[in-house]
This record gives C-alpha cells, sequence and structure tokens, in this order.
C-alpha cells in the first residue's frame, strides 16, 4: 500500500465533494507533508487526535470562493518506481504556481527550498 498516494487521493476525494474536513491515518511522513501543505497555503489547518484506538491526522481543507485551495495532486514517486532528481534538475511545477515534495537527507522539503540548501532527493508530489 502506498500511504502517500492514498492520502492524497482522500484529499482529492474530499474537495470534489466540499467537505471541509479529512481525517487519514497518522504518520510522520504525512504530518511532515501536510505540514508544508499548510505552510504553503493549501491546506487551513493541521491537527492529531487519539479520540479512536488508532491516532489520526485531522486535516482542515482550504477553499477560496467555494473552489478548492489545491486544484491538483499528483504522485510522481512510487514503491514499484522511485523518482529521483538532483537539485539542478528540478524544474517548476505549473510554471511556478504549484510546488513539488522532495525527500531528502534534510527531511521534506519543496522544489524551492531544495535548491536553496542545494540537496536533491526523491520527488514524492506535486501539488498545484
Amino acid at each position: 500500500m502506498d500511504n502517500i498516494a492514498n492520502m492524497l487521493t482522500q484529499i482529492r476525494n474530499a474537495q470534489a465533494v466540499g467537505h471541509q474536513t479529512v481525517a487519514v491515518p497518522f504518520s510522520r511522513i504525512k504530518i511532515e507533508l501536510a505540514k508544508i501543505l499548510q505552510k504553503n497555503g493549501f491546506l487551513a489547518a493541521v491537527k492529531t487526535s487519539e479520540a479512536t484506538s488508532k491516532k489520526m491526522l485531522l486535516l482542515d481543507l482550504k477553499y477560496n470562493q467555494n473552489k478548492p485551495a489545491i486544484a491538483g495532486l499528483k504522485r510522481i514517486s512510487t514503491p514499484g518506481c522511485r523518482r529521483y532528481s538532483s537539485y539542478q534538475d528540478l524544474r517548476p511545477v505549473k510554471q511556478g504556481h504549484g510546488l513539488a515534495v522532495l525527500s531528502t537527507p534534510r527531511g521534506l522539503l519543496t522544489d524551492r527550498e531544495a535548491k536553496k540548501q542545494k540537496v536533491g532527493g526523491e520527488i514524492l508530489c506535486e501539488i498545484w
């Protein structure tokens, strides 16, 4: 199972039907990805919940004039086909209107942060 792809699909589906919140199973990589999305204005809030026996990650979705803040999500690197890139080879997503999230030796970074820090890694997903 691809946990990151499942999280992105849950966000995509929830925004398609107009939900305000999405609950996804907790993991460290998912919370770091959610914090990046919140910092870049794609999510309204990120919270954790232990109401049930499983720890959950609650994502408050962001809408601008009843339109989702996230226009599109795309998983790039999958468990069956990993995609890696050096910082020199990173290209802007949607002419700079989107962002790519990379898993680097310094943690999860956006494509812009990775270029500034001159570090490459596995391209997890693109968001615009």
